[in-house]
């Protein structure tokens, strides 16, 4: 990273090369989420909403992974543009050691927790024992996710964009490529099932840690990880939380909101909670190239913001929201026209794909202007303002989301859910944009 680079270079060009390799590397991995959950459905539906159940504590465990690699990079960011080296070697050689702690620690408690967390949702014991099976293998690789992030996140911070596109492009392959031949024991591989698709999913997560590794020793980056950097600095350390908890909030959010939501749709029939499940693996592929632009945007504004440069602060923000709008406008055209062939990959229930057809026609409404909330949560972050982003996620997806979704189906029925979720993104849409002007006061 230099001052040229990120101080000079125009905008939309910056912001592009920044966030290119992540939409790429991003839409491969949600192929691969995709891709997993097309060859477990074919497993039985049962295998379908075991993981539908399994996927909240798997969104937990990436969410503080992900959140706290933010505060990882976003100390980062705002050092070098400082130009303080000492303090971003220190910040990334802290947040490495205490990410790893989180995955022995995550680990241990979410194994211990699903017996009884999938209980909470099903009583069909083979559901179950196919959570369990499926959670046991893949929550043991928690530290490994902890470590990928954080180097992630490092090279991110850099400018490294083009290393971490390969580095989850490859674990994304892999996972691919894996997980018929372990599900189904293609060739010399065993037959596994569902517990073949979390071992292929560990893999997976396993490929872009070598990869960074030795990316990390043989093309070195301005940021050091150094011994002479662990000694205690609680400030820092404070920091890294205060960006890193509120960021891992707003992603954990999801699984809370789920969570409920599965409860609130149990009631109707259990395919609407596999349609839940469905379209949160259709969202996220539908979001991660706008979520790649926020990646992109973060480490850019953060330099920034760091030097002084608050126009181009500015810039940034706006770019970044266009860019994004126009890619929500693409996946709600997506969804009002392919709905039914969309839900169709994941079930051939007629019953899933009705009641999946009408989810998507009522919940893209909110795609567009969810465009704000997921902008302005990014550049706060990106401007170490994790406990403002919090707000906002808050409004999204507890505060307004889950009254609106327990009072609507009670007028509406199981409609009503689906309905909650665009009337939710409207009003979230005008606290970001609140929360933001007040927050951030550019010169």
């Amino acid at each position: 990273m230099n001052d040229t680079f990120m101080k000079e270079k125009p905008i939309f060009p910056l912001l592009t090369s920044m966030a290119l390799p992540m939409v790429i590397s991003m839409l491969v991995n949600a192929l691969y989420n995709i891709v997993d959950s097309l060859f477990v459905a074919r497993i039985s539906e049962e295998a379908m909403t075991a993981l539908s159940l399994v996927y909240p504590v798997q969104n937990l465990i990436n969410a503080i992974a992900v959140g706290f690699s933010v505060g990882i990079s976003a100390l980062i960011s705002l050092h070098m543009g400082a130009g303080n080296k000492e303090k971003a070697d220190t910040a990334a050689t802290h947040g490495m050691v205490l990410s790893l702690i989180h995955g022995v620690i995550i680990s241990i408690v979410c194994t211990a927790i699903m017996p009884r967390f999938l209980r909470s949702f099903t009583s069909d014991e083979s559901v179950i024992a196919m959570g369990l099976t499926y959670s046991s293998i893949a929550f043991m690789f928690a530290v490994v996710i902890m470590a990928a992030m954080s180097f992630e996140k490092i090279f991110q911070a850099v400018g490294r964009m083009n290393v971490t596109m390969i580095g989850l492009m490859g674990g994304s392959v892999c996972n691919i490529i894996l997980d018929p031949l372990l599900i189904f024991g293609i060739g010399p591989f065993p037959e596994m099932g569902i517990a073949g698709a979390a071992l292929a999913t560990g893999i997976g997560q396993l490929v872009p840690v070598v990869f960074y590794l030795i990316v990390y020793n043989v093309r070195p980056i301005p940021v050091k990880l150094r011994r002479a950097c662990l000694r205690a600095d609680a400030k820092l350390d404070l920091q890294l939380y205060a960006i890193g908890v509120p960021a891992i909030l707003n992603l954990a959010l999801p699984s809370v909101l789920i969570s409920f939501l599965n409860g609130l749709l149990a009631a109707f029939s259990q395919s609407y909670v596999v349609v839940l499940g469905i379209y949160y693996k259709l969202q996220t592929f539908l979001y991660l190239p706008a979520n790649g632009i926020v990646q992109g945007l973060r480490p850019i504004i953060g330099y920034n913001y760091g030097a002084g440069e608050y126009n181009r602060v500015k810039k940034l923000y706006r770019t970044a929201m266009g860019m994004c709008a126009a890619i929500m406008a693409a996946g709600t055209v997506l969804c009002l026209a392919l709905s039914g062939q969309l839900i169709g990959l994941f079930s051939s229930s007629a019953e899933t794909i009705a009641i999946g057809t009408v989810a998507l026609h009522i919940i893209c409404a909110g795609f567009i202007v969810s465009t704000i909330s997921v902008v302005v949560s990014g550049a706060l972050e990106g401007l170490g303002m994790g406990v403002q982003s919090l707000v906002i996620s808050l409004c999204r997806y507890v505060v307004v989301i889950m009254p609106l979704a327990w009072a609507f189906c009670r007028v509406l029925g199981a409609n009503g859910i689906w309905n909650a979720f665009w009337v939710t993104e409207v009003i979230t849409a005008v606290i970001a944009l609140g929360v933001y002007h007040k927050s951030v006061k550019l010169k």
